[in-house]
């Protein structure tokens, strides 16, 4: 009956396989933090430096965060945060682009 067997997750919101993930936690957090401020900073049309920015940084961080990414919960958050960033990075470079028209 082993396939009765669950394993104990109660030790993490995030880590599923029970060990701690210190770096694939601080990505997934620099991830949504920026897409947030990426995505809020989106539906202003002057702070469309911040949110291009931002964005673009967070879309990296977020690529990353998966291509390291051990649990299907890490997975989840990056994808929201990934998602928030490509909106406000698109918004961004609609009202003006990375360098607000120097070119």
């Amino acid at each position: 009956m082993a396939q009765a067997l669950r394993p104990n997750t109660a030790g993490s919101l995030l880590a599923t396989d029970g060990r701690s993930h210190p770096v694939q936690h601080a990505l997934l957090a620099v991830t949504l933090l920026l897409g947030v401020v990426s995505f809020v900073t989106a539906m202003f049309h002057s702070l469309h430096l911040i949110s291009s920015w931002a964005g673009l940084v967070g879309i990296f961080t977020g690529a990353y965060g998966q291509w390291i990414s051990e649990t299907t919960r890490e997975r989840f958050g990056l994808v929201l945060g990934l998602g928030a960033s490509a909106i406000g990075f698109f918004l961004g470079m609609a009202h003006g682009g990375l360098f607000g028209g120097l070119f």
